[in-house]
């Protein structure tokens, strides 16, 4: 079966005209939906569905510039193409050195309750490893996708292993962001719940509220 470039008549290239890619899918999709095929024989129709599905997802993995990447990856490797299938690069060395001060941190944030100053810390790292995870996102979508676009066949293994590379530091960086959040999610829950454990054991149940003025109790105006 072909690839998912192929589907829509394309070359393996990132920059792709998401407007046209759109308009041949509809095309595309008119043309093996089921519906349209029920008078045909049963093997029509098998190859109808099998069609269908295959359109929809090579449009899935196209339409999007980062998955668009990861599968022309999968797909230069030789490894598995399918639909789901995930790429699970190594994270650079350089990268697990820089964040393992972060991931201290966050088994020790794991292990016992987060102090204000300890939130405000994590939090900070949060956002910053965000910012740079869109960074890193920027560069796969810019620079390095023109990069393999423009590259020369014996330049494309370099231009595909700069790729992967950025592949690789954007999902750890994804990974320890989620981590961090979950953490000052949890940080955030028990706090709340603590507080309301607080104002429950200081509350007196059944003593009567007081409703009135200075004495507590309703009765007629004085005269």
């Amino acid at each position: 079966m072909s690839d998912f470039f192929e589907v829509f008549g394309l070359r393996r290239t990132l920059a792709i005209d998401g407007a046209a890619l759109q308009r041949r899918f509809y095309e595309l999709s008119r043309q093996w939906h089921p519906d349209f095929h029920q008078a045909a024989s049963a093997e029509a129709q098998a190859r109808a569905l099998q069609e269908s599905a295959h359109v929809n997802a090579a449009y899935r993995a196209l339409r999007d510039p980062l998955a668009r990447v990861e599968y022309l990856i999968r797909l230069e490797a030789g490894r598995a193409t399918k639909e789901g299938a995930t790429l699970k690069p190594k994270a650079p060395p350089a990268l697990l050195a820089e964040m393992f001060e972060i991931q201290e941190a966050l088994e020790e944030a794991k292990a016992g309750a987060l102090d204000e100053a300890a939130r405000a810390t994590l939090s900070a790292q949060r956002d910053a490893l965000q910012a740079r995870m869109s960074e890193t996102e920027v560069q796969i979508t810019g620079p390095l996708s023109q990069a393999w676009d423009a590259a020369a066949p014996t330049a494309r293994p370099a231009a595909l292993k700069a790729l992967e590379e950025a592949l690789a530091t954007r999902a750890y960086l994804r990974t320890v962001i989620d981590d961090l959040a979950n953490v000052l999610e949890e940080a955030g829950d028990n706090e709340t719940s603590g507080s309301e454990s607080s104002r429950d054991a200081t509350a007196s149940p059944g003593r009567p509220e007081r409703v009135g003025g200075m004495g507590g109790h309703i009765g007629a105006p004085h005269q």
